[in-house]
């Protein structure tokens, strides 16, 4: 018996040590372009950048980083290393100024070089968060690791690949970093109506947006343009490593508003909404590098069909002509709104929140005898007449918490409406309403 007990406890042993050691070394026999992406994502997400805001010094080290990576894989830079330089106007008077990174590689066809594929990614996200906890001011920083640096670190991937097999390409492809993207798009609006010269020669664009999670779903968005579904289904009918779902509604928020303005077609692939979306959780230890590296393998081969394919038209279906152009009666996100939603005089969905959620909030008490605490994803309506309506929990971590999360937010005064051009539209906002338990001391 003691033999017996001697074997099993050494088989034990070696199987536990074995996967320790499997544990411990997973990243060292990470592919080389896998490997290049985490270490991106580890600079572009790194609490030194403090959340990349627009128009802090976090966002001009991302551009500088995002540039020196484009100059390193060969391509022509169409601005200095630091960006091209832009303010954008606040509502107090100042001005922000943020800035853009872009390079260029140039097509072979003598015919179509001087159009343009532009692909681009968000450079900027929200800094950071100031809380207060049992009245003491705690700062946090929005790393933004999937959002946006998965994407950042794909746009640098795909530019050396496309770099490498530039003579695959007959039109020319110019790869961009936005600043000041949250919340106004104002890098992307910048550039083209004020900085690119060749707006008018753009055939397409692909946004690369929040994509570091493929295991939730991988989808493109094109606002239910024909010709740029029909090319992805083309596409997926051959051998692919992933496949992306055609969603005819915006999956998340994006730069793509802008090129829409410009009657460009835009594809936007990402992975989706996500747990850690806006929160200081959103790290590098959130995102999946090897599906980042399939998904790269896919983007590369769509923007080399889509280079030199026929240029696609800009034919949106008439639904999503009238969600983002002038006009439109349905639901818009908030975001979208030229002017936005206001609740006490702020455009800041967290006022409501910190004035009105969390003041007026009540603990259920068989919650808090349960020790029940969570967050609780509350979906609304602010309608034309700023009246807060279709209030719905999308998800939540306990019945008694959704229950008082719906019960305040219904109650809540109206708000001065969002409009778009001049006109009053129903705005939509998803926040989420947290339930925390303190610590007795």
């Amino acid at each position: 018996m003691r033999f017996l007990a001697a074997i099993f406890f050494l088989l034990v042993s070696v199987a536990a040590s074995a996967q320790f050691r499997s544990d411990a070394l997973a990243g060292l026999y990470d592919s080389e372009t896998a490997a290049s992406m985490k270490e991106s994502v580890g600079f572009l997400a790194s609490a030194s950048l403090e959340g990349r805001a627009a128009g802090s010094e976090g966002e001009k080290e991302a551009a500088e980083y995002v540039s020196a990576a484009f100059e390193e894989a060969g391509l022509d830079l169409l601005y200095p290393k630091s960006g091209d330089i832009f303010g954008v106007r606040q509502e107090s008077g100042d001005t922000l100024c943020s800035r853009n990174v872009a390079a260029f590689i140039p097509g072979y066809d003598k015919a179509l070089k001087e159009k343009y594929i532009v692909i681009y990614a968000r450079l900027d996200n929200l800094g950071t968060r100031t809380v207060s906890v049992d009245g003491t001011d705690v700062t946090s920083v929005l790393n933004g690791a999937n959002g946006n640096a998965s994407g950042l670190a794909l746009l640098i991937e795909l530019a050396k690949r496309l770099q490498t097999n530039s003579v695959l390409l007959k039109r020319s492809v110019i790869l961009a970093a936005f600043g000041a993207s949250l919340p106004d798009c104002a890098g992307a609006w910048y550039f083209l109506n004020r900085s690119f010269k060749g707006t008018p020669d753009i055939d397409a664009a692909i946004e690369l947006e929040t994509l570091g999670i493929p295991s939730g779903g991988f989808y493109a968005y094109t606002a239910s343009n024909a010709d740029l579904n029909a090319g992805i289904v083309s596409l997926s009918s051959t051998l692919q490593p992933v496949k992306p779902e055609i969603v005819a509604a915006e999956p998340c928020p994006g730069n793509h508003r802008m090129f829409y303005e410009a009657k460009i077609p835009v594809t936007m692939f990402t992975t989706g909404m996500y747990p850690e979306y806006n929160t200081p959780r959103d790290t590098p230890s959130i995102l999946e590098y090897d599906g980042l590296e399939r998904v790269l393998e896919y983007l590369y081969n769509y923007t080399v069909a889509l280079a030199c394919a026929d240029a696609p038209e800009f034919n949106p279906s008439e639904k999503a002509s009238e969600s983002y152009m002038a006009g439109r009666t349905e639901a818009v996100p908030y975001y979208e709104c030229d002017t936005r939603p206001s609740f006490f005089g702020s455009t800041d969905p967290a006022i409501f929140l910190t004035r009105w959620v969390y003041v007026y909030m009540k603990y259920p008490r068989a919650a808090v005898e349960q020790g029940i605490q969570g967050r609780v994803l509350v979906d609304f309506i602010i309608d034309a007449k700023g009246r807060v309506t279709q209030v719905k929990a999308l998800r939540s971590s306990h019945p008694l918490l959704e229950e008082e999360a719906l019960r305040v937010v219904k109650a809540s005064p109206d708000w001065k409406p969002g409009r778009i051009k001049g006109k009053k539209v129903p705005a939509r906002i998803t926040l989420n309403v947290e339930f925390r338990l303190e610590k007795k001391k």
